[in-house]
């Protein structure tokens, strides 16, 4: 039997980073969008938002710097290094969908989790990978994953069911913390 510690796989955008947060504080600077924007269940961002608006979120996301002042999710930084002590910790982030967001995205890490090596921090286009567990908000990237599925819960994924959901980091911990 191995020693090896089991494989954590953790998405960035909505998982360790609060993309949503970020989003509603350039809508709010933009257009006054109250950033306690009520977001109706199971609907992305831009869907509840007025419709000469709604596409405004694809001109922010491609521009350079985005991705690198998002603030971490609330006790994100504290769980993700308690979970080092029981895991092999990896992050997997989708990345070069938008050109800008590779190099942000590194910094970005470097910055809040510089406890995780590079050698951990995989950036992607597809999820095709072998873990033990994956942290991911959306089902895409957990549906033909084969180890354990863990829904990280936002606005988009509520009316999601059949899989195990965790709604904050300290429910993380909870879970996967002895």
């Amino acid at each position: 039997m191995s020693n090896e510690k089991p494989r954590l796989a953790i998405d960035m955008d909505e998982v360790l980073a609060d993309t949503l947060r970020k989003f509603l504080t350039l809508y709010q600077r933009d257009f006054g969008i109250s950033p306690d924007l009520l977001q109706e269940p199971g609907k992305e961002l831009h869907e509840n938002l007025p419709e000469h608006i709604n596409k405004q979120w694809a001109v922010y996301i491609h521009e350079k710097g985005f991705f690198r002042d998002i603030p971490p999710m609330p006790d994100a930084v504290e769980t993700v290094r308690l979970l080092q002590s029981s895991y092999q910790v990896y992050v997997v982030s989708a990345a070069m969908e938008f050109r800008n967001s590779l190099e942000d995205k590194y910094d970005w890490l470097q910055e809040h989790f510089p406890f995780i090596p590079w050698t951990h921090i995989l950036f992607t286009g597809e999820k095709i990978i072998s873990a033990d567990i994956l942290i991911d908000d959306r089902i895409k990237n957990l549906v033909n994953f084969n180890g354990r599925k863990l829904l990280f819960t936002s606005p988009h994924n509520m009316l999601i069911t059949g899989y195990e959901r965790v709604d904050s980091w300290k429910a993380v911990a909870g879970l996967l913390l002895p």
